[in-house]
């Protein structure tokens, strides 16, 4: 293990360095292999060390890297294609992270109000929501204590409750300009918005002609079984951003809007990074795979066979039972013994388990989406061990 006095201290991390990883599995430096069911927070979308993804970096890397965000590039296009191809959307902006990518949909909703809706600027948005840790994004988050964390914060971001139509058109007024809400909030819960709710909210955005904001960075990139999440509930929203997924391990995110909504102008929003080929041709394999025939298909198949196992387990061990969408679900626990197990989890031997605690009493499952059954399985045996030996 090597010397870490040079590194920022900003969260606690056990005395490990990780060293390899393929598919569903990390290799720690004294040889530990870990069954990864975080995959970096369902960023790793196709495992680690994915063939397709090493192509890509190694082919784009013999050509160009950075010709800068002034040109486009090959990459940039193809990628750009792919997503408008596949979604109800017409425009791109690609970003490196997912609160980037909410941050320009935030600059450009209200860039869209300052002309279409006589300056209307508030952005309504969700209690327990997560859109990223700049200061907008954060103020424009649910978390709990973000708003006395880097007091003041940005004005103009009411909270509604989710899947409660009549908290959110309380908050309507003359300055709203657009609701913003993740389909499936994943930091606050793993709690998914209805399908009933999210056509709700279409109808009534449209009824107030203001827009509706999918932040997908956690959802989105065939987490739920479809390549958007949005798409479970047959709408289409206004703007949308990608985080995570889309880049299977590398800093990527993109910010999708339709026609009507794409009002930037030059210097209204740009980035050094934005659209590098390097990136998107990552992005392009991502896609392409994701959108392969029957992929999506064994997403919804393992989606339901970790459902049915972690009901199993909920009805063995007396818990509270489960949700999620696809392969992002949750086991509720019923008792805050959620962080002790993932600490357990990870220094068990032989073979370690990442797994995480958004809540005390939940544990969230993100695996990769090539997972197979029997790591699902093998995953399954690992947890009831641990829940055996949990307090009661």
């Amino acid at each position: 293990m090597h010397d870490t006095h040079s590194i920022m201290f900003i969260t606690k991390r056990p005395d490990i360095e990780m060293v390899s990883g393929e598919g569903s599995w990390l290799t720690d430096h004294e040889g530990k292999q870990y069954l990864d069911f975080v995959q970096g927070w369902a960023v790793n979308c196709l495992g680690h060390s994915n063939p397709g993804i090493i192509s890509a970096l190694e082919t784009q890397a013999r050509k160009v890297i950075n010709p800068s965000p002034a040109f486009y590039n090959q990459p940039m296009i193809e990628l750009a294609d792919l997503l408008t191809k596949h979604s109800c959307f017409d425009k791109v902006f690609f970003a490196n992270s997912g609160a980037e990518a909410n941050e320009g949909a935030i600059k450009l909703a209200r860039k869209w109000g300052k002309i279409h809706k006589d300056h209307a600027f508030e952005i309504i948005t969700f209690d327990h929501s997560f859109h990223g840790r700049t200061i907008a994004t954060m103020s424009a988050s649910g978390k709990p204590g973000w708003d006395t964390m880097y007091a003041p914060q940005i004005p103009g971001f009411p909270k509604a409750d989710l899947n409660d139509l009549d908290s959110v058109e309380r908050l309507i007024n003359p300055k709203t300009v657009a609701i913003m809400l993740e389909p499936v909030q994943g930091e606050g819960g793993v709690i998914p918005a209805t399908p009933e709710f999210m056509q709700a909210l279409r109808a009534l955005t449209k009824k107030h002609g203001i827009l509706l904001i999918v932040d997908e960075v956690q959802a989105g990139c065939g987490r739920t079984g479809k390549l958007f999440a949005h798409q479970l509930s047959h709408i289409e929203p206004d703007i949308m951003t990608l985080g995570k997924g889309i880049g299977g391990g590398v800093p990527l995110a993109a910010l999708l809007c339709t026609d009507a909504v794409a009002c930037f102008e030059p210097g209204d929003q740009g980035g050094t990074y934005n659209g590098n080929p390097l990136m998107c041709a990552v992005g392009v394999s991502v896609i392409q795979q994701l959108t392969a025939p029957g992929f999506l298909d064994e997403v919804i198949a393992k989606g339901a066979y970790l459902k049915s196992r972690l009901l199993e387990t909920s009805a063995e061990f007396g818990l509270d039972g489960e949700r999620g969408e696809g392969l992002l679900r949750a086991l509720k626990l019923g008792r805050d013994i959620a962080n002790e197990l993932v600490e357990e989890a990870r220094i068990m031997a032989p073979i370690g388990l990442i797994i995480n605690a958004p809540r005390p009493n939940l544990l969230r499952f993100m695996p990769a989406l090539t997972v197979s059954r029997s790591e699902i399985d093998q995953m399954l045996v690992m947890l009831k061990q641990l829940l055996r030996h949990s307090p009661k």
